[in-house]
């Protein structure tokens, strides 16, 4: 039997600077992040109730927080990517589901958003670039 873990990040909102638009479009009042992370069942299957056996993902969702912050955007895309490089950090991450969307859209509803989901060999290739530049 299989057991598999992850940790559910959904909804979080970015205050962030994503897109150039003029006079007359929809600029979007929100950005919602939903992220989940697929780790070992064994930092969630724990026999003692220490920190030490889990997976901290507090520094994480810092850090994700500042590179929202960061700066202006031109794409939701371009975030999504530093969000990904920021998880490639943690080997505690085995694989990654990223989704970022933007609300409204027009006239005051919808939202419009990209998803991505990284594979471990993905994660590996990324942790690998970062550890040769």
């Amino acid at each position: 039997m299989t057991t598999n873990a992850c940790i559910e990040l959904r909804d979080l909102e970015l205050f962030t600077e994503i897109g150039t638009y003029g006079p007359g479009d929809v600029s979007p009042k929100k950005h919602l992040l939903d992220l989940t992370l697929w780790i070992d069942s064994k930092l969630v299957l724990i026999s003692k109730d220490l920190m030490e056996s889990v997976f901290d993902y507090d520094p994480l969702v810092d850090e994700i927080d500042q590179l929202a912050r960061d700066g202006h955007y031109e794409t939701q895309e371009r975030l999504m990517t530093r969000i990904v490089e920021a998880c490639a950090k943690y080997l505690e991450i085995e694989s990654i589901e990223i989704a970022l969307k933007k609300l409204p859209v027009r006239a005051e509803t919808g939202s419009l958003g990209v998803r991505l989901f990284v594979d471990s060999a993905v994660l590996n290739s990324l942790r690998m670039s970062a550890t040769s530049a």
